[in-house]
């Protein structure tokens, strides 16, 4: 018994170990990002004031069964100020139901108003989102590619703000941040938002002001194309291959751009089953990445050492989760071990790192609110409160994701629903494309949040409150996901 609880404990404290440097890391980057504001940033533009200096452009349009989003996508592309004779829209449509004839219909009246646009569609789904990419880019007839998900809007200006970055010729990517249609409508999108307000400001801005490997978010951005096919072009391999390009990009020695100022909105997974599929996708994407490129960069002769740190911290983001996993699932028996073997008190000294790293996360993420929400520092208490309680009832999930990742499981891309939600008067109840299915892991939610119960009673069985906040977040969390998953099927 003495052995199980030195095991117990040592995987305890090192899972603990692994969030305390990963929040390290997210502290480097805070220190970029705020170093980054007094910088100047003199790129070279092109000139548009020079029609010889307007390149032309193809815009890749990749969707699948997209009948709730397409128009509007299609009417907010079509909106776009750029030349005509320059710009070059294609529609590669995979779609195997009813929705295709929506979207000829849509091209075919933007093309009688002079509009290039071109639909394409496979009669085979290979290499999904990779594989539609790498077939367009065949025939696209741009010097640069701009590609937009179909939940997204960008603005009329979007690409007269974007392309003049490419006057450097290193540059291989220019990305631009996200931004949300639907922040407000429930408090599961605007726990997305929350998240990915930080990673698309001190995240991105943070590796890309110190030149370390930065990705491409799979949308809102542009290639050039000598740089997709310089790097070996678009792969299906990895269920996100944005990040999987981009890593081999930046090998290559290309440079990518980031515009924290031009923001691309876009509509957030308003259901629960949505985003855990979105989460999935990208958390097994991440640590399949991870397995793909590990090796690649640490024989990197064009990386410096810091860079290579970063980089695999990088690759590592989804790793996180399955260290808080651990870390919750065997903070119970730890109660238990620290009651039995008191002689075993050091090894329980870790939950302060645990501490450390939440007070530099709680930093992190108000320094990312301020930036993008404003001051209002007892909202953003709240909004963090409850980004941290439903990020761990993600876990599982997110947990599975990335072991079959690792483990190099291959499955399905399986997309996320599109909704057509801006507002809370938004329905989504009769969207066909939503599963009404209950899945395995979201009954072990279930078991997860009365787990973490248990935990909460063994705090006052044992007279020890040390883990009691931990376990509170655990079962709130855990029961968030199960009960919204168990609702929003009805």
């Amino acid at each position: 018994m003495l052995l199980l609880s030195y095991l117990i404990l040592f995987l305890y404290s090192l899972s603990i170990l692994v969030i305390f440097v990963y929040g390290l890391a997210q502290l480097n980057l805070l220190i970029n990002y705020l170093k980054s504001k007094k910088l100047i940033d003199n790129s070279p533009k092109f000139n548009f004031t020079n029609p010889t200096e307007i390149p032309l452009v193809t815009i890749q349009l990749p969707i699948f069964n997209e009948k709730y989003v397409v128009e509007r996508l299609l009417n907010a592309i079509a909106k776009l100020e750029y030349p005509k004779e320059k710009l070059e829209i294609q529609v590669l449509d995979d779609s195997n139901d009813d929705s295709t004839s929506i979207t000829k219909q849509i091209v075919a009246d933007l093309s009688q108003l002079g509009l290039d646009i071109k639909y394409i569609n496979r009669t085979n789904r290979s290499g999904f989102k990779a594989g539609a990419l790498k077939e367009g880019l065949v025939i696209a007839k741009g010097e640069f590619i701009a590609v937009f998900d179909a939940d997204f809007v960008p603005q009329k200006e979007w690409l007269l703000q974007t392309i003049p970055y490419f006057k450097d010729k290193t540059i291989g990517v220019v990305q631009t941040r996200w931004g949300h249609l639907n922040r407000n409508y429930s408090v599961l999108t605007k726990i997305q938002a929350f998240a990915l307000d930080a990673h698309f400001t001190l995240e991105q801005v943070g590796r890309n002001s110190k030149s370390h490997f930065i990705n491409f978010n799979g949308t809102a951005g542009v290639w050039r194309k000598q740089c997709i096919i310089d790097a070996g072009n678009w792969e299906s391999d990895t269920l996100t291959e944005d990040l999987d390009l981009s890593y081999r990009a930046q090998l290559k020695k290309w440079k990518f751009k980031y515009l924290e100022h031009i923001v691309t909105p876009a509509e957030l997974p308003a259901i629960i089953s949505a985003a855990r599929s979105q989460q999935f996708r990208w958390n097994k994407g991440g640590a399949e990445n991870l397995r793909k490129m590990f090796f690649r960069i640490i024989k990197a002769k064009t990386m410096t050492p810091k860079n290579k740190i970063h980089g695999i911290l990088h690759l590592m983001n989804s790793s996180l989760f399955l260290a808080i996993f651990i870390m919750a699932l065997l903070s119970v028996p730890v109660l238990y071990i620290k009651s039995f073997y008191v002689q075993l008190e050091t090894f329980f000294d870790a939950m302060l790192f645990f501490i450390i790293t939440t007070i530099i996360f709680f930093i992190y993420y108000w320094i990312a609110f301020k930036n993008t929400q404003g001051n209002d520092f007892f909202k953003f208490t709240k909004s963090f409160l409850t980004f941290f309680i439903i990020a761990m009832g993600f876990s599982f999930n997110n947990t599975i994701a990335v072991l079959e990742g690792l483990w190099g499981k291959k499955s399905e891309f399986v997309r996320t629903p599109k909704l057509n939600i801006e507002d809370r008067k938004g329905k989504w109840k009769d969207n066909k494309y939503i599963s009404k299915k209950i899945s395995k892991k979201v009954l072990a939610e279930g078991i997860l949040s009365g787990y973490f119960l248990f935990g909460i009673y063994s705090s006052y069985s044992l007279n020890d409150y040390s883990l009691l906040l931990l376990h509170l977040m655990l079962f709130f969390g855990f029961g968030f996901v199960f009960v919204k998953s168990i609702t929003d099927t009805k």
